[in-house]
């Protein structure tokens, strides 16, 4: 199976540099851990691995196909679920669900699949707009994974989620992992940094290798600097 490969991937907004040569790898069935402070672009990174923002320059490689360039690759390969969940409102989460399965593919995930596993028929019959935190977040990675997807980008998934929630959303990052599926996880959360294999911080635009040895106060201190 293809690794990935980040390379210089830039981005401006007007006079102001968000990322500059980030530059990084990953492998197959691993999990990448992107930190930073707020404003420090790893959100930004995500958009544009997902194609929805246009970088400044750098190329985003699976194998030898640059997926910045190849947009019908990218919608196979690529699964994106960003900090804000991309559901719509007034439909309950079946009916969100079939934006993306077909009736088959959706049963199949019920019944034992990823929808299964992150328990979301619990509240199949639910309107987004009942739903908590979580309900929606869960359903949001599921829409996202939809098209069995290679590689998952996630924008701080378990976010002020409650720990069985996160609980549930660490399992399935596992299983995506042990199935060849590859992460890539911009986070906060010392919980999520566990899952991690390896920890980039994203400083003044660059993407800086970095070894977490448990110490949490220390790692908010290089976040900081």
């Amino acid at each position: 199976m293809d690794k990935i490969a980040i390379e210089q991937i830039e981005k401006n907004y007007g006079k102001k540099t968000v990322l500059r040569d980030v530059t990084l790898t990953a492998e197959t069935g691993s999990c990448i851990g992107i930190l930073g402070g707020n404003g420090s672009g790893k959100s930004t990174l995500l958009q544009i691995l997902a194609g929805v923002t246009r970088p400044g320059g750098g190329r985003f490689l699976y194998g030898e196909t640059d997926l910045l360039r190849a947009g019908k690759e990218r919608t196979a390969l690529v699964g994106y679920v960003p900090q804000g969940t991309p559901l719509i409102e007034e439909l309950s989460a079946k009916d969100n669900l079939r934006l993306w399965y077909s009736p088959a593919a959706m049963e199949n995930a019920l019944s034992g699949g990823v929808l299964a596993m992150l328990g979301v028929g619990d509240f199949l019959q639910t309107r987004v707009r009942q739903m908590s935190g979580g309900m929606k977040k869960r359903l949001a990675i599921g829409c996202a994974v939809a098209h069995n997807p290679r590689i998952l980008l996630l924008d701080e998934p378990s976010a002020a989620l409650d720990l069985p929630c996160k609980a549930r959303i660490a399992d399935y990052l596992r299983s995506f992992r042990a199935a060849g599926g590859t992460v890539l996880l911009a986070t906060h959360d010392i919980g999520e940094v566990a899952l991690c294999d390896r920890l980039y911080i994203l400083k003044e635009g660059r993407a800086v290798p970095y070894t977490y040895d448990g110490d949490a106060e220390k790692l908010t201190g290089s976040l900081g600097e």
